[in-house]
């Protein structure tokens, strides 16, 4: 069997052409550079709600949310900086308790401890230890939820005690996105008790 010049140039070309077109239709934030967290990518096209959805470690601090009504928010302009939970850190709490905080009657208890988790500001962690230095190693962090955090670093790691002596660590930063910022903790923060 004989291959011609030309049929093969024609196979070529629309090769290229299929390929090329491939190229076009591939959606503008898979281009974009990302962070993986729970095993899906974070886009910064995307907001912190779009995001968090994919992540298989935040399935608690997702379903936290929609019961507290925060979706809207946290798709909103922001800008945010969330300190997100993973799933082990609510896994930590006393058994019970997210079960207990998930139910209705709950919902303001709820969305007080998410919103400590909440800042209403981009803070990189650049900008973070920048505070943490000019603060002579601790800086106080007000968040959403009227909670006061105290923000320090343990080596390279910065770290949030909250006002119970509650210590979460910062083992994912930067993830960011449209309407602010990430960082994945693993304790969760709680308002001061008592």
């Amino acid at each position: 069997m004989t291959l011609n010049i030309r049929t093969l140039l024609r196979a070529t070309a629309v090769a290229a052409v299929v390929g090329a077109g491939s190229y076009a239709a591939v959606p503008a934030f898979a281009a974009e550079m990302t962070v993986e967290v729970g095993g899906a990518p974070m886009y910064p096209s995307k907001n912190i709600i779009e995001n968090a959805v994919n992540s298989k470690d935040h399935t608690t601090l997702v379903a936290a949310v929609k019961a507290a009504g925060l979706v809207e928010t946290l798709q909103g302009d922001g800008p945010f900086t969330v300190f997100a939970p993973v799933n082990a850190a609510f896994e930590k709490l006393p058994d019970g308790t997210v079960e207990t905080l998930l139910k209705p009657e709950n919902k303001e208890q709820l969305t007080t401890i998410l919103t400590c988790h909440v800042v209403a500001a981009d803070a990189m962690s650049d900008a973070i230890m920048g505070m943490i230095k000019d603060d002579n190693g601790a800086h106080t962090v007000e968040t959403l939820g009227g909670c006061k955090l105290n923000a320090k670093m343990d080596g390279e790691k910065i770290t949030l005690t909250d006002e119970n002596g509650n210590v979460a660590t910062v083992t994912i930063a930067d993830v960011k996105q449209s309407n602010g910022v990430i960082h994945v903790i693993d304790t969760v923060l709680l308002p001061k008790m008592g």
